[in-house]
């Protein structure tokens, strides 16, 4: 909200500035540069006597020249009427974020100005180098496989165990069905089913001879 109130304060200026003869060229209205790189801002304008001095407008509204030194300073330059105003900051600081504009001594003319915004990035909270990531990398594969290898072998391992006990029963169920039958009965039983098959021969064999005889002995 600041920076619009600031633009729309040095647009009427520039109004004020096509009065007096100075006709503003439009500025870039903002520019963002990370903390300690290049930053370069610009102005210009036509039919200026003098070359525009470089400010820096508060957030009180006021304005004060920019400290020039080995690392701020200003240049200017002319072409086909136009004139130009430059400030570079070679080494850009947090505290130099703010409203910049050209302003024409002995007037109250400022050109529409830039706002410079300096920010620090984000850094990180652990520096690793390449090896340390491809050892994470690698860890993190062999936990990846161990976690599909490890499921997969208990399964493995609970079903053989299953198929054990299911075999180990089927061979008590057998177990047991022997054990209720009693081997002398079977034994017995059997004796008694071949004496019976062998009386039944002989039975037969001596019928058939009595019969025999009975029909000889008839005139």
């Amino acid at each position: 909200m600041g920076v619009f109130l600031f633009i729309v304060l040095c647009s009427m200026m520039g109004s004020v500035a096509s009065d007096k003869g100075i006709m503003l060229e439009p500025d870039r209205p903002f520019l963002r540069v990370k903390i300690f790189e290049r930053a370069e801002l610009e102005c210009c304008y036509k039919n200026a006597v003098n070359n525009g001095i470089w400010v820096k407008r508060l957030s009180s509204g006021q304005t004060e020249p920019v400290n020039l030194s080995e690392e701020v300073f200003q240049n200017y330059s002319k072409s086909n009427g136009k004139q130009c105003g430059f400030l570079t900051l070679t080494n850009a600081k947090l505290n130099d974020t703010g409203m910049y504009q050209c302003h024409f001594i002995n007037t109250t003319v400022y050109t529409h100005g830039t706002y410079l915004q300096v920010f620090k990035p984000i850094e990180k909270t652990i520096s690793l180098s390449e090896s340390t990531k491809n050892k994470i990398l690698t860890a993190e594969g062999v936990l990846l496989l161990l976690c599909v290898v490890i499921p997969s072998a208990s399964l493995l391992f609970k079903s053989k165990k299953q198929n054990r006990l299911e075999m180990k029963k089927m061979k008590q169920e057998e177990e047991n069905i022997y054990q209720g039958l009693n081997l002398e009965d079977c034994c017995t039983t059997y004796d008694q089913i071949e004496r019976s098959q062998t009386q039944s021969q002989y039975q037969d064999v001596c019928t058939a001879m009595e019969e025999r005889e009975e029909i000889l002995e008839k005139p």
